[in-house]
């Protein structure tokens, strides 16, 4: 079984990195003539959580996935079974099997509300689009795909107070009552692992850093550790390299 050493610290890597990309893109909008609106150059700029996709690179290539089957920068699309296609963030397609495919996404102020729900609706018509594909044979005859979904998600008042739900007709689920953004997020998750959407899932919290050196994070939940996302990954990718080669 492949060992993935200093785990914690190349996490840790991960998330410095995702908040100095997202600086050095504020900071490039601030000063190019054209503005992009808001702080969503931020968001369009690309690659904040590219330190993500180099660690699952290089645990896909230590478990011994050839670097050709390994796609973050380009090729990225899937089809699904309501749409032609869906573009992914890391895909594991070895020999015209899909071994893997992760989504590496995260949320930063100021708006959290319609950001919450956009967020949900996309992961869970994602996933569900995927798995609806795979039964009707889309991708062949193969094993189940390992499906993977990171999300960062900003540490801040904001994401840390109660929120109401609106309830105009029906009762909203007991477990959103005056939940948070940060709890809707720890729910969400949760429940797509334990319905099976997502094979794993890992939900990073992470102040918005004073300086670059100074970066925090915590992971709210068994279940959504970034060491048991990175783990499964990794053991599923071995299980598939050991069968191939038998």
């Amino acid at each position: 079984m492949i060992k993935i050493n200093n785990l914690d610290e190349k996490i840790r890597e991960a998330v410095s990195h995702f908040w100095l990309t997202r600086d050095e893109q504020l900071k490039k909008q601030k000063m190019s003539i054209k503005q992009d609106y808001g702080a969503r150059s931020a968001v369009t700029g690309g690659k904040q959580m590219a330190a993500f996709e180099r660690l699952a690179t290089q645990i896909a290539l230590d478990a011994g996935i050839p670097r050709s089957s390994i796609f973050w920068t380009s090729r990225l699309e899937l089809p699904g079974y309501f749409r032609p296609e869906k573009k992914w963030d890391l895909l594991i397609v070895d020999q015209g099997t899909l071994v893997a495919a992760v989504e590496f996404k995260s949320q930063v102020g100021p708006s959290f509300g319609n950001n919450f729900n956009n967020r949900a609706e996309e992961a869970i018509g994602t996933a569900n689009d995927l798995w609806i594909a795979y039964r009707e044979g889309v991708f062949g005859e193969q094993q189940q795909p390992w499906l993977g979904y990171l999300f960062i998600l900003e540490d801040c008042d904001k994401t840390q107070v109660p929120v109401t739900a609106k309830q105009p007709h029906f009762k909203v689920s007991p477990d959103f009552i005056n939940a948070s953004y940060a709890k809707r997020y720890e729910i969400l998750l949760t429940k797509l692992v334990r319905e099976r959407y997502y094979t794993s899932a890992c939900l990073i919290l992470s102040k918005k850093p004073q300086n670059i050196d100074d970066i925090h994070y915590y992971e709210p939940r068994e279940i959504l550790r970034s060491q048991v996302f990175f783990i499964t990954f990794a053991a599923h990718l071995e299980a598939y390299v050991r069968l191939k080669n038998n």
